[in-house]
């Protein structure tokens, strides 16, 4: 009954993300593991995605301590980072997303018939703080548009919002854990996502804090030691991987083009081989602190990364 409860909590949630196309691009769906059915496969539908060189502008609403900051900051980082950190590292999982749609996809335009695609690379461009929080701490979609669009990202570049744990945001914990957004007319997008770990760690930076609903399990040890932020780097990398593959809406996806599933969000729950509901999957473990992981990243660090759907083999695949 509990499994019947979970499955259907989690239909209504896919439901009730954010409908206007732009907003409900990617928005992570919650901790109650969707199923989506093998039959209805992601696909590509001709659309734009991000490739070549991808500028990142971040904005940061609220107070982030330095060493919160460095976190993610390496993770950018790490994405295309050279030389790559060891094996399993942040940059392999990037590879996927860039060899399986964005190079595929690059050469499938009519300017491009027959030719090589460049190799996509993530470089970071600026970086905007908003300590004090001059749209208040209660922000709406829009608004969250609007601190996006603060960020002046370039063109075929993304803005990277992030807004702090005691910062609400609209359908914030109640149906999603971040969204990216777009602005066709000039060409760039947005990923914005929050700290859950005063609002709705259980649902927002599982498998870091006892899940809400669904099967529970003991939370695993976050491995830069702070569930708030590595919640972000697991949403962070579902949306980012979501963004560059699916930015206007008309790329890669699977269901409707107002909820779809893409990249990431198409393997929910998913960090290592064996995984099920409430499982992570089987990961690496750092012997000094204990904490799980799946990949390297820049400066040493080790970070939890979502599955990625892998278009050649319709399965999803794990670093581990």
């Amino acid at each position: 009954m509990a499994a019947i409860c979970a499955k259907a909590l989690a239909l209504a949630v896919a439901v009730m993300l954010v409908s206007t196309p732009q907003l409900a691009v990617g928005a992570r769906r919650r901790m109650e593991l969707y199923q989506p059915n093998p039959a209805d496969m992601l696909s590509y539908h001709n659309g734009q995605v991000l490739h070549g060189d991808i500028a990142v502008s971040i904005l940061w609403y609220g107070q982030f301590t330095q060493v919160q900051k460095t976190v993610i900051y390496d993770f950018v980082l790490s994405l295309t980072m050279m030389p790559q950190a060891a094996s399993p590292s942040v940059a392999q999982w990037w590879s996927t997303i860039d060899q399986q749609y964005l190079s595929k996809a690059a050469q499938a335009t009519p300017n491009n018939a027959g030719g090589e695609a460049k190799r996509t690379q993530v470089l970071l461009a600026n970086q905007v703080s908003d300590d004090d929080c001059s749209m208040g701490k209660s922000l709406t979609l829009a608004q969250v548009s609007a601190l996006a669009a603060r960020a002046k990202p370039n063109k075929g570049g993304v803005a990277l919002v992030f807004t702090a744990q005691d910062v609400t945001v609209e359908g914030f914990c109640m149906s999603q854990c971040g969204l990216h957004g777009s602005d066709a007319a000039s060409g760039t997008a947005y990923v914005w996502v929050g700290n859950a770990a005063t609002q709705c760690p259980g649902q927002c930076a599982w498998p870091f804090h006892q899940p809400e609903y669904g099967p529970q399990g003991p939370p695993l040890t976050p491995p830069n030691g702070d569930v708030g932020v590595d919640g972000m780097i697991v949403n962070l990398a579902s949306e980012f991987a979501g963004v560059v593959t699916n930015p206007f809406g008309d790329a890669y996806y699977q269901g409707s083009s107002d909820a779809p599933l893409e990249a990431a969000t198409a393997c929910p729950g998913q960090f290592g081989s064996g995984s099920y509901p409430g499982y992570a999957g089987n990961l690496k473990t750092d012997q000094a602190s204990g904490a799980s992981y799946n990949a390297n990243g820049a400066q040493g660090r080790k970070y939890l990364l979502p599955a990625l759907f892998n278009p050649s083999t319709s399965t999803c695949s794990t670093l581990v």
